[in-house]
């Protein structure tokens, strides 16, 4: 679920150029209809927090994940079964890039993101994702 919210964010921040507290907004409103869950609702809260100097604090957190294994687990379980976990096996790869962080800094530097910003309906856009992210979510939780 985190990786697929993680997504979104991605596609708010960098497409959309929302800012964090319209982000926390878009979680707050998807947390009151389906997409309902604890972690909508800590990642709604995490988006409005400010540090004390009043600046978004998740902009200060090293953007690095870590592992339990589970999710390699299960991947290896399926490549065994034959049966294809598609997203949880993506979950895992996005896990083991963000931990590259210092990989990713020297790429990011020859290789900017593009700087082109979203120009049509962003109301509509953002609708466009909460209803991917519940999609994706339904894919999750039928892949295991």
């Amino acid at each position: 679920d985190m990786q697929l919210i993680c997504e979104a964010y991605s596609l708010m921040k960098g497409a959309l150029g929302m800012s964090h507290d319209q982000m926390g907004q878009a979680f707050d409103d998807w947390n009151k209809g389906e997409l309902d869950s604890f972690l909508i609702e800590i990642t709604r809260d995490i988006m409005k927090f400010k540090d004390a100097d009043g600046s978004a604090l998740v902009e200060k957190i090293r953007d690095t994940a870590g592992q339990k294994g589970t999710g390699k687990w299960t991947a290896i379980s399926s490549l065994e079964y034959g049966t294809p976990v598609t997203l949880i096996g993506e979950a895992v790869f996005a896990r083991y890039l963000s931990a590259l962080k210092d990989e990713r800094v020297v790429a990011s530097k020859k290789f900017p993101a593009p700087s082109r910003k979203f120009e049509g309906d962003k109301k509509a856009f953002t609708e466009d994702i909460r209803q991917a992210l519940y999609a994706s979510k339904i894919v999750s939780y039928a892949q295991g």
